[in-house]
């Protein structure tokens, strides 16, 4: 029955909205009531919700400081994706995590180190003073990609792994829909930090380890992007390997490859396209030089989502009683995500000079 299934509102109505977020929230429409879309605008709220009535006839359109306050009082809503520009993001999560709410915030988890450590303070002031347990979820798809999850589990067969290489080649140019995105060009980092996130989770979560420390050289070549534009880095990771992070903005020959070298074996992971899907294939070398290649597309967002829906769920009905999260989503590991970013910048700014990454 539809009013037994969690409602959830989508606060920020942009592109990123109308072009993933409810196309990947009409494939799971069975599992949710998308009762409400608000934005600051009442155009901007309604050019969303009529994307969405195609899918969500019933949906709801909320704008300006009475949109919002109706969604954090009404108690049907139990969970909340916010979708804004990056340096609003986190005071929004704060506000209806304070009401109440669950919340799944877009990547990145926060602009920098400080908003961190003030955040998660914040986080555990409301836990302590609410009678239920408010979930701060990020969406980070790269810990939900089928190709990465496979290829986590292949490195087991290269066995100790001597080298890790990280190379994105982004193409971050006007034929872009973010190209000319306001915030990403007044945001600590810029594209760096927006779109360097996704390559972090997902070297994390391959690994299987933390990455310790940096040192990273940044430069601007591109004048039409925010500075730094390119940034290439030696890492260190917690099990003694070391590894390089090489990050374009803007390329005329987009590239994103992942390759961990182990001592019997090597897997490698490469963006590409096949039977008109986007995704990753991935290549495993074993010692007899023989390679054996799979392709996996895309669904890291659809099943982001689909966790949240399930976890909010949970929490609904153990309400008072402890419940497990899905770690993946947790803004911890976004936080640490950007700790890793926010490091390498640092590195840049002072000329390669070894940065040790916060830890949380």
């Amino acid at each position: 029955m539809a009013n037994q299934l969690p409602q959830i509102s989508v606060i920020g109505a942009g592109i990123f909205v109308k072009t993933q977020y409810i196309p990947r929230l009409a494939e799971i429409s069975h599992l949710f009531v998308l009762k409400s879309i608000w934005s600051r605008s009442e155009e901007s709220a309604r050019e969303a919700v009529e994307v969405a009535k195609e899918h969500f006839p019933g949906v709801e359109c909320k704008w300006g400081d009475k949109g919002l306050d109706e969604i954090i009082q009404d108690e049907s809503i139990l969970g909340v994706a916010v979708v804004l520009a990056a340096q609003y993001q986190v005071d929004m999560s704060l506000k209806l995590l304070k009401a109440g709410k669950h919340v799944l915030q877009e990547k990145p988890a926060a602009s920098s180190i400080s908003e961190i450590e003030t955040s998660l303070s914040s986080y555990k002031s409301i836990c302590a003073n609410s009678s239920g347990y408010p979930i701060w979820a990020v969406a980070e798809n790269y810990r939900f990609e089928p190709a990465l999850l496979e290829s986590k589990k292949l490195l087991a067969d290269i066995g100790k792994m001597m080298s890790v290489q990280l190379i994105i080649e982004a193409s971050m140019n006007s034929t872009n829909p973010y190209f000319s995105s306001s915030w990403r060009r007044n945001y600590t980092g810029g594209f760096i930090l927006d779109m360097g996130v996704h390559f972090i989770a997902g070297l994390r979560m391959l690994v299987g380890c933390e990455v310790t420390s940096v040192s990273a050289m940044t430069s601007h070549v591109d004048t039409t992007l925010p500075p730094p534009d390119n940034i290439s880095s030696v890492f260190h990771l917690e099990n003694g390997c070391s590894g390089v992070f090489a990050m374009v903005v803007s390329s005329k020959s987009p590239k994103i490859l992942w390759r961990i070298v182990g001592i019997n074996g090597t897997v490698e992971i490469g963006r590409g396209k096949e039977g008109g899907q986007h995704g990753y294939t991935i290549s495993f070398y074993g010692a007899g030089g023989h390679c054996k290649s799979n392709f996996y597309p895309f669904s890291g967002v659809t099943d982001e989502l689909k966790a949240f829906l399930h976890d909010i769920s949970q929490a609904n009905l153990q309400k008072g009683s402890s419940y497990e999260v899905e770690p993946r989503l947790s803004f911890i590991e976004g936080a640490r995500d950007v700790a890793v970013l926010d490091a390498m910048l640092e590195s840049g700014n002072k000329n390669g000079a070894l940065v040790q990454v916060k830890k949380f």
